[in-house]
């Protein structure tokens, strides 16, 4: 892919989508990562899964 398809894809994404930024301690990320990849996601989606399930228990909504 060339260099406009990642303009277009940046571009896309900073209108489609909020970003959030963690801070985890030294490792963490490794952890967290290994433990998605074992249930067939992404480090990204089981972040938000795990966000949306504790807002489902809270019954936030």
């Amino acid at each position: 892919m060339g260099k406009n398809s990642a303009e277009s894809t940046n571009k896309y994404q900073k209108k489609a989508y909020d970003r959030i930024v963690i801070l985890v301690p030294k490792g963490k990320k490794d952890e967290y990562k290994e433990y998605a990849e074992k249930q067939g996601e992404s480090l990204n989606a089981f972040i938000k899964r795990a966000i949306e399930h504790q807002i489902e228990d809270d019954d936030w909504k």
